[in-house]
């Protein structure tokens, strides 16, 4: 199986087009997946056009053709929960000048996106293990961050709470949802009035192929955060800052 190029479907939905080098290093980075998958459950989303939809737009529709962020610059990306690699490996591949972190607390995923980073020579990415209730408190990571992404972690308001400490005075959290509601918007205020944040747009989109409804929700920290957040592993979930 070999991924479609879909360059005229690119060019459509988000007025870009990858280049030859980037299509050879996505479809390396699927031939990866599907040799891995054999042996792990990765994930199952591996028919191309599903895997090209789900995997490499939807991670490029959150980053591509946004006027407040600075593509030229050597942006600081962190990807948090990055499961099998997604949205940060194929971002990773269309900017190698930015330096990007994939955060995931399951060593096995981390072990098999540094065999991938091995394979795709892809010497901008690094890996991270451990949860980012505690990796935000480690002054390595806290407020060094250009740009933090989260796809399909948890509810907004506890994204926000994971990303926010990462992020630099003036970094943009991009969280990637399928449908939105004006309650979560809501709860997603009422959060980032307590960690120093503010909702600077929010972006809907329908997937090119499935017609599926997406949005990205793109929140800018606005001042520096308290040394309590993020608090305890498990506390941002089980108590959302949304509910207070």
């Amino acid at each position: 199986m070999e991924l479609p190029i879909f360059k005229d479907i690119w060019q459509n939905s988000l007025q870009w087009q990858p280049n030859q080098e980037q299509l050879e290093k996505w479809e390396k980075l699927y031939q990866e997946i599907l040799l891995i998958n054999r042996q792990i459950n990765l994930t199952r989303i591996t028919e191309p056009n599903d895997f090209w939809e789900k995997h490499l737009w939807d991670s490029l529709a959150g980053v591509i053709g946004l006027n407040f962020l600075s593509y030229k610059d050597s942006l600081k990306v962190l990807d948090i929960g990055t499961g099998a690699g997604f949205p940060g490996l194929p971002i990773g591949i269309i900017f190698p000048h930015w330096q990007l972190a994939l955060l995931d607390s399951t060593q096995k995923k981390i072990k098999v996106i540094n065999l991938f980073l091995e394979a795709l020579k892809l010497s901008n990415c690094q890996t991270v293990i451990g949860r980012a209730e505690n990796i935000g408190h480690l002054s390595q990571h806290r407020e060094t961050y250009d740009l933090g992404l989260l796809r399909a972690v948890a509810e907004p308001s506890v994204c926000a709470e994971y990303v926010l400490p990462f992020l630099k005075v003036g970094g943009i959290g991009v969280l990637y949802r399928g449908n939105w509601q004006k309650e979560e918007e809501l709860n997603l205020n009422n959060a980032l009035k307590q960690l120093g944040g503010k909702i600077i747009l929010i972006k809907p989109l329908k997937t090119p192929l499935t017609n599926s409804v997406r949005h990205f929700i793109y929140v800018k920290k606005t001042t520096k955060i308290s040394d309590k957040y993020p608090r305890a592993v498990g506390v941002p979930k089980q108590q959302p800052l949304s509910s207070k």
